[in-house]
């Protein structure tokens, strides 16, 4: 039996919650992202994007391109909020989905072609969402998640788009590419200067050269280039928070390394948000006294996930915190109120700069490990704590 695989992806979400919110906006070139010339465009609308404007562009190059575009700040807990709206609305409906982001899910209807078509119930599916939450959406539908994907992409907005099964490499191969999820500017740049441009000759290399030449990933690229994806769509559930703790060996009063290590904390739960492409809105500052008195205090801020602005959140809350200069066993950081968001398009207020060089040291963490980046105030800190990682999840459902 084949796989009846859905894509739906909200066409330019944060800039169709914008024109919710004022209608005014609508047809006119606009643009989400940081207000200063240094920052960068978190969404676009279709409008803008026909002066060449795109995300992750630098908003003084977006508006040198769009001097007439009109520029939001963005609202993070209005795009979550519409985000819920849409959940809702597919999780009354579909039997198994996944939200892969604030904007974007799969459903698994495998299975339903037994009874009715498949895509006839997406495009039902798909009208009540539009009905309901009054926001366009994509479809794509396929075998797989990889393709389905794809062919929303290719043909937003408003797509409603059927690839059946056995026509999958059909449909990839004149495409560039850079189209095939995962393959990034590095990857695709390798692949040109190999000569590669488009899919159907991504198809055409041998799986050792590709193995070769891209290692691990040299498999990967083969099977997408072949329209193969046998990745499971995964049930909904939400991560409700991160924490960590740490127990001193010995109770200390040393505000210094007190900080040093929160730090510490703050660094590799911030990189843990955006592995998994997430966002805060809530941050929580906990200590114990060596007496075992426990005290905590929180603050609800904008989304984010960076180093910076919960490094801050925290030192600040610490400050207001330990006020009873008594000897301290244990501090702790929690991260919660999480939502799907990526971090290069969520900082409105981060600069191009300031991207990049989270991307970096993401990468670095990613490639060799947490440890191996921190800031200098906070080496050796891990010799003398035990950090303790807790995860908590449930379901939104």
């Amino acid at each position: 039996m084949d796989r009846n695989i859905i894509h739906l992806d909200l066409d330019a979400f944060f800039v169709a919650v914008e024109c919710q919110r004022n209608p005014k906006l609508k047809g006119k070139p606009l643009i989400v992202g940081g207000s200063s010339r240094r920052g960068v465009v978190a969404a676009c609308s279709y409008e803008s994007r026909k002066f060449g404007v795109h995300s992750a562009m630098p908003m003084y190059l977006a508006l040198q391109l769009c001097p007439d575009a009109v520029v939001i700040s963005g609202d993070m807990e209005a795009y979550s909020q519409a985000s819920h709206v849409v959940t809702e609305i597919i999780a009354d409906s579909a039997p198994l989905f996944e939200k892969a982001s604030v904007d974007e899910f799969y459903i698994d209807a495998s299975g339903m072609d037994r009874f009715f078509g498949a895509f006839t119930w997406a495009k039902e599916l798909r009208k009540k969402i539009m009905k309901e939450s009054d926001l366009p959406i994509s479809l794509g539908m396929s075998t797989n998640k990889l393709v389905s994907k794809v062919v929303t992409g290719e043909f937003k907005p408003n797509a409603e788009k059927h690839i059946p099964a056995g026509t999958e490499k059909e449909f990839l191969a004149p495409l560039a590419v850079e189209k095939i999820p995962m393959i990034g500017k590095q990857t695709s740049s390798f692949l040109y200067d190999m000569g590669v441009r488009t899919v159907a000759t991504l198809r055409e290399m041998p799986l050792n050269f590709l193995v070769s030449a891209f290692g691990k990933n040299g498999l990967s690229l083969w099977n997408k280039a072949h329209g193969i994806d046998e990745s499971p769509v995964v049930p909904y559930s939400e991560q409700k928070s991160i924490s960590t703790e740490s127990t001193f060996e010995e109770d200390t009063i040393d505000v210094k390394r007190l900080k040093s290590v929160l730090i510490a904390m703050v660094e590799k739960v911030a990189f843990q948000l955006r592995e998994q492409k997430k966002l805060t809105s809530c941050v929580t500052v906990k200590i114990r006294y060596s007496n075992f008195d426990t005290e905590t205090k929180q603050i609800h801020i904008p989304y984010t996930s960076s180093d910076y602005t919960l490094l801050k959140t925290v030192n600040q809350l610490f400050d207001k915190l330990y006020n009873r200069r008594m000897l301290i066993r244990l501090v702790g950081v929690r991260l919660s109120s999480l939502v799907h968001g990526n971090h290069q398009i969520s900082l409105f207020d981060d600069t191009a700069e300031t991207i990049n060089l989270y991307e970096a040291m993401d990468h670095i963490k990613h490639k060799h490990g947490v440890e191996k980046i921190v800031r200098a105030t906070t080496l050796g800190v891990g010799r003398r704590v035990r950090m303790e990682m807790n995860m908590f999840k449930g379901n939104l459902r």
